[in-house]
């Protein structure tokens, strides 16, 4: 047993082994705090004053590096402006001769870019003349298509009461001999009365040129309500034996003339193609008959105006490939100028890099001035008649008319 004195009130206390080593622990635990704390404090004071004679040492040494740089920038300062002075001097000996041969070239090719403008701006008049003349056609042409969709609106109205006792075929064929005398007094339209192949269509429209090269030919099929009494079919139903029939007969275009499914608005619309199941083929109510035969007409003369067009275009190549030497011709010659000019911005500079970097504005201002001639130069090696036309019917159209 040990005996301990309060320190407050100076009382006795007996306390065995483990207890007086646990006191003893925590005055021994404290007291290493204490200790710990007092050099931590310490360890950090002299952190912060190494940190501050840290600063004030780097402060002193770059004020003093500052001083000494701003010294020897001085010195170089005065050096480069002396020489700079010397060089100038020289500078201004060849400006001359530089700011002439400069002259000469830009005076040249600004001649060159101002008889382009002009053959440039004349082509450009020409185009927009043009282009307000198919306008004009256009909206003409898309006024005559207004006007005659609007009369067989009208006539499809009137269709509910007028057809009634006459068949499809019979209203389709009076439709279109109404019209045989003036508007299709080359085509053929009769019945398709050849069934050797085991099926016929109803009728075959057939037109060909002044030449008898066959412009267009198509298989017509008619389909009434009327002819089905029991069960109602699709317009869909009858489009593969149409097909057949056309393939049979070897006619370009195919087409169903239905009353069929008369409260599918797909079919009352206007004209409905169906070539992503078999090609070349429509399905058209009967108001429609004449301006389907009217679309696929003018596609086929169209596409027959292509083809000889293009037979002239190939008959006049001879004279753009002409112009073309000649404009081959021009640009060697343009080219010489620019290599003497060329050369003589290649001295110049090789002169003002050996003798001071400080020039290198001056350089790269000419340098840029070559650049230029470059791709000016580059643009009239690429400049050809073929490339100006590419993509561009108009400006290909008028080249081929001044070259007629």
């Amino acid at each position: 047993m040990n005996e301990i004195i309060c320190p407050h009130c100076k009382k006795t206390f007996q306390v065995d082994e483990s207890g007086f080593a646990d006191i003893l622990k925590q005055v021994r635990d404290d007291q290493f705090e204490q200790e710990i704390h007092k050099r931590l404090q310490l360890a950090e004071n002299e952190k912060a004053s190494a940190v501050l004679l840290a600063e004030e040492k780097t402060k002193s040494e770059l004020r003093t590096e500052f001083v000494k740089l701003q010294k020897e920038l001085a010195e170089l300062k005065s050096a480069k402006d002396s020489e700079i002075i010397k060089l100038q001097a020289k500078v201004d000996a060849s400006e001359t001769e530089k700011k002439l041969a400069l002259n000469e070239a830009v005076n040249k090719l600004e001649k060159e870019r101002d008889s382009l403008a002009g053959k440039l701006e004349h082509k450009e008049t020409e185009a927009k003349l043009l282009e307000s003349s198919l306008v004009t056609k256009y909206e003409s042409e898309l006024k005559s298509k207004e006007e005659m969709i609007a009369y067989y609106k009208d006539m499809k109205a009137k269709l509910s009461t007028k057809m009634v006792g006459e068949t499809l075929e019979l209203h389709c064929e009076t439709e279109f001999n109404r019209l045989r005398a003036t508007a299709f007094q080359n085509a053929y339209f009769e019945k398709d009365n050849d069934a050797s192949s085991g099926s016929k269509g109803d009728y075959i429209y057939k037109e060909s040129d002044q030449y008898g090269n066959e412009i267009i030919s198509i298989m017509f099929e008619m389909k009434n309500e009327d002819d089905q009494t029991a069960t109602k079919k699709k317009n869909e139903d009858f489009l593969k034996e149409l097909d057949k029939d056309r393939n049979q007969k070897s006619c370009e275009y195919a087409v169903l003339v239905s009353l069929l499914e008369a409260d599918n608005e797909l079919y009352n619309t206007g004209i409905v193609d169906v070539s992503h199941k078999f090609k070349k083929m429509y399905v058209i109510r009967p108001q429609f008959f004449i301006p389907m035969i009217t679309l696929l007409r003018n596609a086929a003369l169209n596409s027959m105006q292509y083809k000889s067009e293009l037979a002239v275009v190939k008959a006049q190549n001879i004279d753009v490939t002409n112009f073309e030497s000649q404009l081959n011709d021009f640009r060697d010659s343009f080219g010489r100028n620019f290599r003497l000019a060329s050369d003589k911005f290649k001295t110049a500079i090789d002169s003002i890099d050996k003798s001071i970097n400080q020039l290198q504005k001056t350089k790269e201002n000419l340098l840029r001035s070559e650049d230029n001639l470059r791709i000016a130069n580059n643009k009239a090696d690429e400049l050809t008649v073929k490339k100006l036309t590419r993509d561009n019917p108009t400006m290909k159209a008028k080249f081929d008319e001044l070259n007629t």
